[in-house]
């Protein structure tokens, strides 16, 4: 594909993957649990949403928390604390659970029955770049009116399909200089 980033960073450059920015924004826009699991609050509510129903508990084994009844029975009387590796089980099975239980939603505001929603691309940091090896970008705007495969990516987790459409499907709408914009130092939605 012309225009990918092999070598980013090599000269200076500084700033993350588009579609990174755009599962950080996503995850936001799910919004959840403030607290974080360490804290007795937060594991207690993300313990509750993960077993209030017979398919959040099937949902939350799928996602990777495999502990048995007695064990999770224990940590929502307080009897007993998760382990430091648990705790991160937890919180990524209560990440996964959410993406896929707000990915509907979501994709119904993003997509706003086929008038899509504006996407702002805050170009990379070149500060630390030679003047002479420095990009010409600028900040750029993109209306985004499919975005069935990217919150499909998103919700499933898919990293590397999320990524490729991304790439593949927002980025060549910037024009012939889209391979500038792969990484960036914010992607801003609102839905």
């Amino acid at each position: 594909m012309p225009e990918r980033n092999v070598d980013f960073g090599r000269f200076g450059a500084r700033g993350i993957k588009g579609s990174d920015a755009v599962a950080r924004k996503l995850d936001e826009l799910a919004g959840g649990i403030a607290t974080p699991v360490t804290a007795k609050r937060g594991l207690m509510a993300r313990l509750h949403y993960l077993t209030k129903t017979d398919h959040s508990r099937t949902a939350a084994r799928e996602a990777g928390l495999t502990v048995t009844d007695r064990t999770l029975k224990a940590w929502l009387e307080g009897k007993r604390r998760p382990s430091k590796g648990s705790l991160e089980r937890i919180d990524a099975a209560y990440r996964a659970v959410r993406r896929h239980n707000v990915a509907r939603h979501l994709l119904g505001r993003l997509n706003r029955d086929g008038r899509g929603t504006r996407v702002e691309i805050h170009p990379l940091n070149q500060s630390q770049v030679a003047r002479p090896l420095q990009r010409v970008v600028e900040y750029r705007t993109v209306n985004v009116r499919r975005w069935d495969r990217i919150v499909g990516a998103w919700a499933a987790g898919d990293h590397q399909g999320l990524d490729e459409t991304w790439t593949t499907d927002v980025l060549p709408d910037l024009g012939s200089q889209w391979g500038a914009y792969e990484y960036c130092t914010s992607v801003g939605f609102a839905a």
